[in-house]
């Protein structure tokens, strides 16, 4: 392995790292959504936070998953399906399915408006994907590349 595909790993190992973080802090902090109320703009700001952070995560978290499939073996999977699999296969990822809907969620986010849906998106974003991505964020502090 080179070192520049070494530091290009570290570096986006870095990325998502900050950007698992902001999510963590939006998802901490957040109120459960209640698709009964009528909330102002303001009191929307941190769901419209929390949503465009987790998009940005499971993005970064994609592009490293890339990243480090080239470090390994010199090539990525053609696809996202077949590159999650081979993440699978090294213990990043526990679950396929749950990245697979956290990437067609970030399709819906922007364009679902209705109450009852933004409830169960902030739902899963706020549960199993926030566990998701928490795990291969444990998993990622554990991987040295020298």
């Amino acid at each position: 392995m080179s070192q520049v595909n070494a530091q290009q790993l570290l570096i986006a190992k870095e990325k998502f790292r900050k950007t698992y973080l902001l999510l963590k802090a939006s998802v901490e902090k957040l109120q459960r959504f209640d698709p009964e109320k009528v909330y102002s703009a303001d009191e929307l700001e941190p769901y419209d936070a929390l949503s465009d952070r987790f998009i940005r995560t499971v993005e970064v978290a994609i592009k490293y998953f890339r990243t480090y499939e080239y470090y390994l073996q010199a090539e990525q999977s053609q696809t996202l399906r077949d590159g999650l699999n081979r993440m699978e296969k090294l213990g990043l990822v526990t679950n396929i399915d749950i990245w697979l809907e956290m990437r067609d969620l970030r399709n819906r986010i922007v364009h679902d408006y209705v109450p009852e849906k933004m409830a169960e998106m902030y739902e899963l974003i706020c549960g199993d994907f926030y566990n998701e991505l928490s795990q291969l964020d444990k998993k990622m502090k554990q991987l040295s590349f020298d």
